[in-house]
């Protein structure tokens, strides 16, 4: 017997044998039907009995477009950035609604509002340019 404890491998120093599973769609955690939690790999509810259903069906809808998480993937770019974007959009946004909300009556009207027209589109230049300058970019 100790013969064959001598001549072991050591099987800790060998790499893994399996290639990691890729990451499938999450299951619900409650049943639908009574709402109980279900139990740790079970695919039906022990006490109503009903199927365990993936959560798939609700990361397909059309809110995962408004997940930050997603937002960033699809246009490729880092959080400082993407917030940086998103204040950019705000001041644009601030160009617009100072042309809705105020009205012009006389000369001195229409140039406030044009100072304002300017220092909103300053910030929205200020705002995109800091989103281009905080990108990561990658080493390539």
């Amino acid at each position: 017997m100790s013969d064959v404890v001598h001549n072991a491998q050591h099987e800790f120093w060998r790499p893994p044998a399996g290639q990691p599973e890729a990451a499938g769609p999450t299951m619900v955690e409650a049943c639908d039907g009574c709402g109980t939690e279900f139990m740790v790999g079970a695919r039906f509810c022990h006490v109503c009995g009903g199927a365990r259903q993936a959560q798939l069906a609700v990361a397909s809808s059309w809110t995962r477009f408004l997940e930050f998480q997603y937002i960033k993937q699809g246009l490729g770019l880092g959080t400082a950035s993407l917030i940086a974007f998103f204040l950019g959009l705000g001041c644009i946004g601030g160009v617009l609604a100072v042309g809705m909300i105020y009205t012009i009556q006389t000369f001195t009207d229409f140039q406030a509002i044009q100072m304002y027209r300017m220092e909103w589109l300053l910030a929205a230049v200020a705002a995109f340019v800091a989103g281009i300058l905080l990108k990561k970019t990658s080493p390539n």
